[in-house]
């Protein structure tokens, strides 16, 4: 390993450049804000709310977060959604996920508006990525991509693999990727011999939520590698979907698990946010 992939440094970097941006607007007299609902009271949704509201007060944003009970009904969250979406303060605006049982998650994510869907989960963000007119980046994917450029890494004409297809990080990216030129190969539960196809990626992405899988071996010498996963293990230890001791030995650089992908993300909805505040304020 030459390069350690190192998100929370990056993530502090980029903030430098956020602020300023946030202060353009509020020196014009015009809101940024970030509304999070969160439904019931999952402690790691908690914890990552609170994350994301300690980020907006440090980049000089409003931030507010809005918990309902766990019996909250869905229409009921629909009409908060509707209220928020008139709301003139609000920029953006997150409904923490997993939602209670009882709610459909697809028609609250749908009611939000588009120009507020910070997490571009909307279809019509969905749509726009899906044909290279992105107005929002969804915030994992966007995050992954900003890694491994700001880290140096050369995208046009290499060949990229994805390990995952979920619609909130494995799709995303491979789009993320074919618009930066690479020639991408999603993979998944499916796929036929999956190391050899994993050992053809310049860049390789894991994201299926299984501790340590991608083994050392897999790995081409000289590759990028991020690791999306986070995976506790019984002895406590946080570690992502490849086995960081082995692959670091092959990899040209690969993200750590913690303090890789995780603060991107966060730093990814908060561009996000202020680009919707920028939008409205037609800068």
């Amino acid at each position: 390993m030459e390069i350690l992939l190192d998100g929370k440094l990056l993530a502090e970097k980029m903030d430098a450049e956020f602020a300023l941006r946030v202060e353009k607007i509020r020196k014009n007299g015009l809101p940024v804000k970030l509304t999070a609902i969160l439904v019931g009271n999952d402690p790691a949704s908690e914890t990552y709310v609170r994350m994301k509201g300690k980020r907006c007060n440090k980049l000089g944003m409003g931030s507010e977060t809005i918990n309902l009970p766990e019996g909250t009904t869905q229409q009921q969250l629909l009409e908060l959604i509707d209220k928020l979406n008139k709301d003139k303060e609000t920029t953006g605006i997150l409904t923490q996920l997993p939602l209670p049982k009882h709610i459909n998650e697809q028609v609250v994510l749908e009611a939000i508006d588009p120009s507020k869907d910070v997490d571009c989960f909307h279809p019509y963000n969905v749509g726009r990525l899906s044909i290279g007119s992105p107005v929002f980046l969804p915030a994992t994917p966007a995050g992954i991509i900003a890694l491994l450029e700001r880290y140096g890494a050369t995208l046009s004409g290499k060949r990229a693999v994805v390990i995952g297809r979920s619609n909130i990080v494995g799709k995303p990216v491979s789009m993320l990727l074919l618009s930066k030129n690479c020639t991408v190969t999603v993979c998944h539960s499916k796929t036929a011999d999956l190391p050899s196809v994993v050992r053809e990626g310049d860049i390789v992405v894991a994201a299926v939520g299984k501790a340590e899988m991608v083994r050392g071996d897999w790995i081409k010498p000289g590759a990028w590698v991020v690791d999306v996963g986070t995976n506790k293990l019984e002895d406590g230890r946080q570690v992502g979907d490849v086995a960081f001791d082995e692959a670091k030995e092959v990899a040209y650089a690969i993200s750590p698990v913690p303090k890789g992908v995780g603060p991107m993300t966060i730093t990814m909805l908060m561009e996000n946010t202020i680009r919707s505040a920028e939008l409205r304020a037609n800068f």
